[in-house]
């Protein structure tokens, strides 16, 4: 048995707690799997007088978050404050600079300085690792990192953010509305005061360019993700779109294609033979295309104490075992800038909602701007009940470049025959 790996730990919020629960409880099978016994030794947090339901007098207490980085006794901090910048950060360098290894959850942190990170890491030949910081207890990182590490990835997708979904899951089974459903979100925990990162795509995105980057051997390139959310989405969209044999969630798409790396968070049309319809509440998912092992499926607890602990104490056995490699999956001098691929060259189908003024002369409105744009209509439905005034028309297009479908709503923008605007979701293909 080798000496302890011996931890610091930043931030003792939920997930904190959880590592410390976690470790206490599994200490005997974690000592046997990881070869050598896992410590905490020292923690931090912003305040000391807290009751955290864990007893920390068995651990030296720091002040301040960065000196964490330079305890003698630290083999490996762990941070678990959150955010891209600021007090998580200056750690992260520090820590790497100081040749500790680093484990984190802060998807933010490593989307917008993931590079600069993975370089100072394998410049000091330690560990930078991350499993917690995408899809809570699922090891999707491991999973693409290593186990589908001989194959060329064509596309990595899927449901991200377990607050839309919950959302989103919520409306359909009950044919609730998006502010009532966000509200009861709020009121379980499940979405934060300010629940605009979640809802508005901005915390998927985050962690869609951390896949696309392992995925695809790219540079992490959060700057070129096409972010949309799900606050305008209505329980009639839901339903229309149940009725035409889809369930609505947000998706995160990465994709390498001729002319560059594609990614985008959106809410999408899911066909109900799909895996990701079948994904409800909080449940994340990440679906992976290799081209020998085929489709690959990831899911399970996207967040929480439990899941995400698991997924950083994981990240420590790996450290103990003294097993990790290229933090991105290759080293960093080898991930290319990919070049950001033109959307409107893609193609596909799309949903396509309009409240309208009840008058005549609307639907042939509509219907030219999309043949003036070159967009094919499968299908055009028009629902009777007010909506803010006015009636809903939901269109499905035939398959057809985004470009056009694009220039069909902005031949729109600014009728006089539209109350609010149009919603876009595109169709899973």
């Amino acid at each position: 048995m080798g000496d302890a790996l011996r931890v610091a730990l930043a931030g003792l919020g939920t997930v904190g707690g959880g590592v410390i629960r976690l470790l206490d409880a599994n200490r005997e099978l974690i000592t046997r799997r990881a070869g050598r016994p896992i410590e905490i030794v020292a923690v931090s947090a912003r305040d000391r007088t807290k009751d955290r339901g864990v007893d920390l007098s068995r651990f030296e207490w720091v002040d301040d978050t960065a000196a964490l980085a330079a305890l003698p006794d630290a083999d490996v901090v762990v941070e678990l404050i959150g955010g891209s910048d600021g007090p998580a950060l200056t750690l992260a360098r520090t820590a790497l600079d100081a040749g500790r290894g680093f484990v984190t959850a802060n998807k933010a942190m490593l989307a917008h300085h993931g590079l600069e990170l993975a370089r100072k890491a394998e410049a000091a030949n330690a560990a930078l690792k991350f499993e917690a910081a995408v899809a809570g207890g699922i090891p999707v990182i491991k999973g693409l990192r290593e186990g589908a590490a001989a194959n060329a990835i064509a596309r990595v997708y899927g449901i991200l953010n377990g607050t839309c979904n919950f959302i989103l899951s919520k409306m359909e089974a009950e044919g609730r509305d998006f502010a009532e459903v966000l509200a009861e979100a709020q009121a379980l925990g499940y979405a934060e005061a300010d629940p605009s990162f979640d809802i508005d795509g901005v915390d998927a995105a985050h962690k869609l360019s951390i896949l696309a980057a392992i995925a695809f051997g790219t540079q992490p390139a959060f700057k070129d993700v096409a972010v949309g959310g799900v606050r305008h989405v209505l329980a009639a969209d839901i339903a229309q779109a149940a009725s035409l044999g889809y369930r609505v969630r947000l998706v995160g798409v990465a994709e390498e294609g001729a002319n560059g790396l594609f990614q985008r968070v959106h809410p999408h049309l899911v066909p109900l033979d799909h895996p990701l319809a079948h994904v409800t509440g909080s449940t994340n998912a990440v679906v992976a295309e290799g081209n020998f092992v085929g489709r690959l499926l990831f899911q399970g607890a996207g967040a929480g104490d439990g899941p995400t602990a698991s997924a950083v104490v994981a990240d420590l056995i790996d450290i103990a075992r003294g097993e990790y490699g290229a933090s991105f999956a290759m080293p960093a001098h080898e991930l290319t800038e990919a070049a950001r691929a033109d959307s409107g060259e893609r193609r596909g189908r799309a949903y396509l909602r309009f409240t309208v003024q009840d008058k005549v002369g609307v639907l042939a409105e509509i219907a030219a701007a999309m043949r003036d744009a070159g967009v094919s209509i499968e299908s055009l439905i028009q629902r009777g009940e007010a909506a803010d005034g006015g009636v809903m028309i939901a269109i499905v297009t035939h398959e057809g470049p985004e470009r056009a479908v694009a220039q069909a709503l902005e031949r729109l923008r600014g009728s006089q025959s539209l109350v609010g605007q149009p919603l876009l979701m595109h169709i899973l293909g």
